[in-house]
């Protein structure tokens, strides 16, 4: 967490209104979340009356202005809401909702921020980001999906995969090829919101059978001559989709940082707990010199992660940080993330690897950090183009 009493440590951001809003998110995941995660991770999603609720108590877009109905924060707000779902284990995709809604915020008309912002921020609209293709992942360049321009609106045909909220989603910022389809190029990708409620064409194809993140609706989406009104393009002209694309992955992968860093403490802290309580050979775990240093060196990097993803933070409220650093973080923190909680599971002996145990789920769920947002390998690239 962003504040420890055991090390002195607090996170600069920190505040004591921020403290107050953690205890009030807290308070809606402990009380509304987490005793439905079982049951959402047996049906792969969330009910879409937590997505009403989470709109009510004033946990979704909360770093949107409050003009467009949002909390009216900053990143931090979206931190807190973030780790406190990571520590309680909660797959509930409020991170993707709010990145949808940075790229209409961002890109959109005013118009179309007074019209689906507000909605999003209720819970009415459920946002998500399409770009991933069933033969395009970090590949952006390589998407099949196409926007005609027919008329006064786009006619979209081509299909989405491995889609954060994609069970219920009722806005999608949609990656698309536009103007010479056939050309591989970055000029030709483009943005367009589509609000799929009653739309003739769409559909959403099975949730997908995961390894880990089982109560996240991660699905499939086809599009069959869909039509959307041109007046949907995002950034106002076509070609310009590659770039905002660029523009906002720093958010999203700080993002998937947050995540990392909150698994990572949490794994810690379970563990420590764990090995204080569990006995072998006449006495407790943690008086073997290999559990207390092995402990020792997971709370030393998480640690090292929560300074990191501090400053990280800091730099992205005040607009400074760069996509290599954002793509350090991203590529750095889920790594420590899958270290430490292999070395906790581990810890755990046998019972690490019954799904039962909190620990055991950390570890499945764990794994598609180093994925998602864009694999490890490309961060490395990125970083590289900075040497």
């Amino acid at each position: 967490m962003s504040t420890s009493k055991k090390t002195g440590y607090q996170s600069a951001w920190m505040n004591e209104e921020l403290a107050l809003f953690r205890k009030q998110v807290r308070r809606f995941v402990q009380e509304e979340l987490v005793p439905q995660e079982p049951r959402w991770r047996e049906q792969h999603h969330p009910d879409i009356e937590a997505w009403h609720k989470a709109g009510a108590t004033g946990i979704l877009l909360t770093d949107i202005p409050e003009d467009y109905g949002g909390g009216g924060g900053t990143f931090a707000h979206e931190t807190v809401v973030m780790e406190e779902l990571a520590t309680a284990l909660v797959n509930f995709g409020t991170g993707v909702h709010s990145i949808a809604a940075h790229y209409i915020h961002d890109y959109g008309t005013e118009e179309q921020k007074k019209n689906w912002l507000p909605r999003m921020a209720r819970g009415e609209l459920i946002g998500s980001i399409a770009m991933s293709e069933p033969g395009a992942g970090s590949d952006l360049q390589g998407i099949k999906t196409t926007a005609r321009l027919d008329g006064d609106h786009y006619v979209i045909n081509g299909s989405k995969t491995f889609i954060t909220n994609g069970f219920h989603t009722s806005m999608i910022v949609l990656a698309v090829k536009t103007g010479l389809t056939a050309e591989r190029s970055s000029k030709n990708v483009s943005l367009i919101a589509v609000e799929t409620t009653n739309l003739k064409g769409y559909r959403v194809g099975r949730s997908l059978e995961k390894v880990g993140m089982h109560a996240q609706d991660t699905c499939e989406l086809f599009f069959d001559d869909v039509r959307v009104p041109a007046s949907q393009l995002l950034g106002g002209e076509e070609g310009k989709g590659f770039y905002m694309l660029m523009e906002q992955l720093p958010y999203e992968r700080l993002t998937v940082a947050v995540g990392a860093v909150a698994c990572a403490e949490q794994a810690v802290a379970i563990t420590t707990k764990y090995v204080k309580e569990r006995q072998a050979f006449g006495k407790a775990l943690l008086d073997f010199q290999n559990t207390r240093f092995k402990l020792s060196e997971c709370k030393t990097e998480a640690h090292i992660g929560r300074v990191f993803l501090d400053n990280c933070m800091e730099r992205l409220m005040a607009g400074q940080l760069d996509p290599a650093t954002a793509a350090m973080a991203k590529y750095w923190l889920t790594d420590m993330q899958c270290k430490v909680i292999d070395e906790c599971v581990q810890l755990h002996g046998g019972y690490g690897y019954m799904a039962e145990y909190p620990i055991a789920r950390m570890w499945t769920d764990s794994r598609v950090q180093r994925i998602y947002a864009g694999t490890n390998e490309i961060m490395k690239e990125l970083i590289a183009r900075s040497l």
